[in-house]
């Protein structure tokens, strides 16, 4: 049974950092693709950065420069830094993982992340 638990979000001022943390069970993140969704109010959930099991990493262009995602492998958990946090960074974040056999994807039950004066 996947499990995906994300720890992290809260409140922020603008220019603010928060760190979020994805710790997985019943599947291993270093063999799969994994990382970081997120839904604003509205809105459709969209990517915000993932990780291939060969290490490579991606962002939206909107988060470039300002967020960074990290796996420990050891730890079998995926996290996100992000910094310069902006008001429209605000909305709930997923934690995600695609299982490369059979490409079924799993989700976290998300973090709120509201970033506000």
């Amino acid at each position: 049974q996947v499990q995906l638990v994300e720890s992290g979000g809260g409140l922020v001022q603008p220019g603010g950092s928060l760190r979020l943390s994805c710790a997985a069970s019943g599947i291993t993140l270093s063999i799969n693709t994994t990382g970081w969704y997120r839904q604003a109010p509205g809105k459709k959930r969209e990517a915000v950065a993932i990780i291939t099991s060969s290490g490579r990493s991606n962002y939206a262009d909107s988060v470039k420069g300002r967020f960074t995602i990290s796996r420990d492998n050891a730890k079998n958990t995926v996290g996100m830094q992000m910094n310069s946090l902006k008001p429209e960074d605000t909305g709930v974040y997923y934690c995600y993982v695609q299982q490369y056999w059979d490409t079924r994807d799993y989700w976290g039950q998300g973090t709120q992340v509201t970033v506000s004066s």
